[in-house]
């Protein structure tokens, strides 16, 4: 049996005044929405806080014996490791570990890195980017625009904001269009 289509009736304003209706009652939806969303933020926030106090004395405690095993493999290390030939220390309960990152490359004042690795002769160690200036497009579309895979679009946007909330309700009016066709 085939599936039957549900309708939507949306109701529309047929004059200003209605219009004004709709957003006082646009501004009462999304009033009821923030208080909620408030409400839930706030229990969170206690709910984090609740977590964070008895969680700290856990906390502490976990840094001191991390401290202690590291003070005491530290102390021993040559033994433990066999004169630095193993990296893991296996224990009955768990192990103790050394481990070296992989390097990594930190700058600052990169104007001054350049000039001195230029000055010194070093180029391969500077990378040469080339990407597309899109503001520089915006500002000639239609010679931008000529050129195959480059588009320049804009959309329209709809906005209904009461005047009784600080945010509106925006979306795109080929979508609304789209929907409305729809129904």
């Amino acid at each position: 049996m085939p599936k039957r289509a549900t309708v939507k009736v949306i109701p529309v304003p047929e004059t200003a005044e209605e219009a004004s209706q709709y957003l006082l009652q646009l501004g009462e939806c999304q009033r009821a929405i923030t208080t909620e969303e408030t409400k839930l933020n706030k229990r969170i926030e206690t709910l984090k806080q609740r977590s964070a106090d008895k969680t700290r004395p856990h906390s502490q405690k976990a840094d001191q014996l991390v401290q202690g095993l590291f003070s005491f493999a530290q102390a021993n290390r040559t033994e433990l490791t066999d004169d630095g030939k193993t990296k893991t220390i296996p224990l009955t309960t768990g192990e103790l570990k050394w481990r070296t990152t992989p390097p990594k490359v930190t700058l600052r004042g990169v104007e001054n890195i350049l000039k001195a690795l230029k000055a010194a002769g070093l180029e391969r160690f500077i990378r040469t980017k080339e990407e597309v200036d899109k503001a520089a497009m915006l500002k000639e579309p239609e010679v931008a625009s000529a050129i195959k895979g480059v588009t320049i679009s804009n959309m329209e946007l709809f906005s209904a904001c009461p005047s009784s909330t600080e945010i509106g309700v925006e979306q795109k009016t080929s979508d609304l269009k789209k929907k409305t066709k729809n129904k």
